[in-house]
């Protein structure tokens, strides 16, 4: 049987309605949905199926549960968007597992065959080290720019501008903004990466699995503004 079931995000103002013998739960998702298309937002997950993402590997597995992707994988794979994209805010939730884990939402991405490179803002399991919201260059440059990974001048200041924004037992929320080379990460409200590159201007979103045996990575809320 496939676990398709719609995941119906709490907020306050629908507790409220609840516990006054309001609106149904359904009109009130319906609210919601509508206030996001009021601000221009368009969903890129329906929270039912698949439709529009593709997996370009041989392994790696993809479902919907209660509203979620999840993904499952013994080896590192992407989950990626059929669509691509140049300009334009994204936003999007993310849930890492207990234990060793690493992440990323892929922008701007190079996808081929069992490969995907590019943009990644990074989601960052390690308590140590904490560099969600960075600006990862998978599969190319690396730690580039923000941070500089061995540049202690450059970690520093990105790990004062990003101290406490990452919550790593809960789920957060990544804003990623692209206009032109002008690129900026936020997670749970907080500006963590402000940098211009002009390398990738389009291509499409994706997804990560780091690769550990037995961990669910889980993602939900996915949707996109489109800017001129």
């Amino acid at each position: 049987m496939k676990r398709f079931f719609v995941n119906f995000r709490p907020v306050f103002g629908l507790l409220l309605a609840l516990s006054a013998g309001g609106p149904a739960l359904g009109q009130a998702v319906e609210g919601g949905a509508k206030a996001a298309a009021a601000e221009g937002f368009g969903s890129l997950f329906d929270g039912k199926t698949l439709a529009g993402w593709s997996n370009p590997y041989s392994f790696g597995q993809a479902v919907v549960v209660d509203g979620e992707i999840r993904l499952t994988a013994e080896k590192k794979f992407f989950l990626c968007t059929e669509k691509s994209y140049a300009n334009f805010v994204f936003e999007g939730e993310v849930h890492l597992p207990e234990g060793q884990a690493n992440s990323g939402f892929m922008f701007r991405c190079r996808v081929k065959p069992g490969n995907v490179s590019g943009y990644q803002a990074e989601v960052d399991g390690d308590v140590g080290r904490m560099w969600s919201g960075g600006l990862y260059d998978e599969g190319l440059r690396g730690w580039f720019i923000s941070p500089i990974k061995g540049d202690a001048a450059s970690e520093a200041a990105f790990a004062k501008r990003a101290a406490g924004a990452f919550q790593r037992n809960a789920w957060n929320t990544y804003r990623i903004t692209c206009q032109g080379s002008k690129i900026k990460i936020e997670v749970n409200g907080v500006v963590t990466t402000e940098v211009e590159d002009a390398r990738d201007a389009a291509g499409p979103l994706a997804i990560q699995h780091h690769g550990e045996k037995g961990a669910t990575y889980r993602f939900r809320n996915l949707r996109i503004r489109e800017l001129k």
